[in-house]
């Protein structure tokens, strides 16, 4: 597990300073999965206030919650990223706690309980095993003040054809008079796969430049998450469509826990 988490950390430092062109238009996306995580939040938790973000990247949702007034904690593995994500608040003028941190260490690290933890946009995945998500849930129940929920969001990998190599497009962006084409290739090894995202650079010169990022991940079905979820303790989980852009897998701490 330490090369594959090594393979992920190089994946996102390179991918860093580029990762907003996945989406768009970044920063439209970042009150819109605001708007939807609040939703489910305040429909689920009531008046939850404090969150914690495992797998905060670049501050994709920790900004969004941040602007709509929660007191959000964020950490990542990557370090590039936290960087950036730091930058972007102190741009938007916006108070966050950031830190590097492994989700499966998650509770050892920040030592304390929040409303909702949330690790959003298929992050999860990169842990390559049951027993690493495992000890993950774990460490994110740990984080939980009892009442409190949990929110996960992943690709359903059940749709997914892994048979064979899939070819995944995201577009064409312009930005600053470049264009960049983003496309993904996947390379199945069930139950992981390769993925290599490719942006491609150009700059209306005959030749284009490419830049290839490369990261492993394991096609974890949500009904094997959903039970996990459950052996980390949490209960009344379940899965909502239509939330977000991604499926969404919520579970709850009891109030109070049975003795």
């Amino acid at each position: 597990m330490k090369n594959t988490m090594k393979n992920s950390n190089e994946f996102y430092a390179g991918l860093t300073p580029l990762y907003h062109l996945v989406y768009p238009d970044w920063g439209k996306s970042l009150k819109r999965q605001a708007d939807m995580l609040d939703s489910v939040i305040h429909e689920m938790w009531g008046a939850a206030s404090e969150v914690l973000d495992v797998s905060c990247g670049i501050g994709t949702q920790t900004l969004g919650l941040t602007g709509l007034g929660y007191v959000v904690t964020a950490s990542d593995l990557s370090p590039e990223e936290v960087n950036r994500a730091k930058q972007e608040a102190a741009q938007r003028e916006l108070s966050v706690d950031f830190s590097v941190a492994d989700m499966r260490r998650a509770f050892d690290h920040h030592q304390r309980q929040f409303d909702v933890v949330i690790s959003c946009d298929n992050s999860v995945p990169h842990l390559l095993s049951n027993e690493d998500i495992l000890a993950a849930m774990q460490q994110f129940y740990s984080c939980t003040r009892p009442g409190g929920g949990c929110i996960i969001t992943v690709r359903d990998y059940e749709k997914e054809d892994l048979s064979k190599q899939q070819v995944k497009p995201y577009g064409i962006r312009e930005e600053e008079g470049i264009r960049w084409l983003l496309w993904q290739v996947w390379d199945p090894r069930p139950p992981i796969y390769d993925v290599t995202f490719y942006f491609l650079e150009d700059r209306g010169e005959p030749v284009c430049r490419t830049h290839a990022f490369r990261s492993t991940y394991y096609a974890v079905t949500i009904s094997s998450l959903m039970k996990l979820m459950r052996g980390a303790g949490f209960v009344d989980v379940r899965r909502l469509d239509d939330r977000f852009f991604q499926p969404m897998i919520i579970g709850t701490k009891r109030a109070q826990q049975i003795s």
